[in-house]
């Protein structure tokens, strides 16, 4: 094949409002994305409101077109004898640096709920902060750094949250958001070590309906309790044997699960009663949290530092020395390994899928940096502001990325994605 061969391409879009005539054309085979780019708005420039130029993604053989056409197929051996089928995008915009919420050590995690952000930090307390950065509380309670927090629910009049510790304790509690005060109203207990994961992460989950969770630890142990906020008898305790102490009263774990070698690194549920972990004996494990037993294990084949469960395409992101993998866990056929992202330069600490976008995820590493990526094989953008190593990230409200740093500081981009 020769650059100034001509190949025949067809144009395609999931994106209804930029479709375009799909018949196939000729082009030179060394043709650039910025070309296709010129193509297809010459196509658009009637239905464009203002004639606005729009800037596409191309994707060729499910594949970001990052070269020209020709390397492209030539890399991939792909043949040039029939047409060659272009999907297009409108391109994800780089997200924007909003706030910085300063804080008086290092921030092990984060949790955003609609216009909240809790924070956990190593100077053992726990924050409430608004997505626009103005600090709403500080929340003293535990001995050891907070290394992870959820929220559990959230209305207009209170708040229920979880923060997890490296003393050994998650603490649930409710926050009255008119009076801005918070009580401890249960001290979970039943770890022999701390919860910390990996110096900074915490395994901590909270199921889709909010009504247990599950934590991890260094003492191999997965734990499930209950988040209910009101007083009930769990395993056979009776009320009347119930603990009370200062913080709240002392909540034992509703059922306790082995089968971890090393630590427990990451927590999350892929259903009301399926949940996966990631350990640093090298493992992904799937459990069913009401049978008690695990269902399925995924080898590695290095310490596993994090994990993420996408609701939307099924799939888990897991975080392994300076690359990330995607597992289909549902796989029957080849290698339960769809992917494999490379870009970090140092350990990744943290990753979360977007909530809305089924090919979309962040990560963080000790490299400083936060990265977005596409699952097509790219990161689309590195996210700075960060000047020490990345402990932690949300996405869990579309329109923030959310990251928690050895700097001292919360990082807030604001995400300008559209729904594909």
């Amino acid at each position: 094949m020769s650059t100034e061969s001509k190949v025949g391409i067809r144009f395609f879009t999931k994106q209804n409002q930029y479709a375009v005539p799909d018949f196939p054309f000729e082009v030179h085979i060394t043709i650039t994305p910025d070309e296709l780019n010129v193509l297809v708005n010459e196509h658009l420039k009637d239905t464009i409101k203002d004639g606005k130029r729009i800037e596409f993604d191309f994707l060729v053989c499910s594949e970001f077109l990052r070269t020209s056409l020709y390397e492209h197929v030539t890399e991939r051996d792909v043949s040039t004898e029939g047409v060659i089928d272009i999907e297009y995008l409108e391109k994800h915009p780089s997200p924007k640096p909003k706030d910085c919420l300063i804080h008086d050590d290092w921030v092990a995690a984060v949790a955003v709920c609609g216009k909240w952000i809790l924070t956990g930090c190593y100077d053992n307390t726990v924050h409430i902060w608004t997505s626009i950065g103005k600090h709403k509380l500080t929340i003293p309670g535990h001995s050891g750094p907070v290394i992870a927090v959820k929220w559990i629910s959230l209305d207009s009049e209170t708040g229920t949250f979880v923060s997890a510790s490296q003393d050994g304790t998650a603490l649930i509690w409710s926050w009255n958001i008119a009076r801005n005060s918070v009580d401890c109203i249960y001290v979970c207990r039943g770890h022999r070590e701390s919860l910390e994961s990996l110096e900074s992460l915490g395994s901590l989950a909270v199921n889709s309906d909010d009504r247990i969770m599950a934590t991890g630890s260094w003492d191999k142990m997965l734990k499930i309790w209950s988040t209910a906020t009101e007083d009930e008898t769990e395993d056979g305790e009776s009320k009347s044997k119930r603990m009370k102490t200062d913080k709240g009263k002392t909540r034992i774990p509703k059922r306790t699960m082995k089968g971890h070698q090393e630590a427990i690194s990451g927590v999350v549920w892929s259903d009301k009663s399926e949940l996966i972990t990631s350990s640093w004996d090298h493992t992904l494990k799937i459990w069913d949290s009401e049978l008690g037993g695990i269902k399925h294990e995924i080898p590695g084949n290095k310490s596993f530092f994090d994990i993420d469960y996408s609701q939307l395409s099924r799939s888990i992101i897991a975080a392994s020395d300076i690359t990330i993998k995607l597992y289909d866990p549902r796989s029957s056929e080849g290698s339960i390994v769809k992917s494999t992202f490379k870009s970090h330069k140092g350990t990744v600490s943290t990753v979360c899928w977007s909530p809305t976008d089924s090919n979309l995820f962040i990560s963080g590493g000790y490299d400083n940096a936060v990265k977005l990526w596409d699952t097509r094989r790219t990161p689309l953008y590195e996210l700075t502001g960060h000047e020490e190593k990345v402990l932690s990230c949300n996405w869990s409200n579309p329109k923030l990325i959310v990251s928690g740093g050895a700097d001292n500081t919360v990082r807030i981009y604001k995400s300008s994605h559209a729904v594909l």
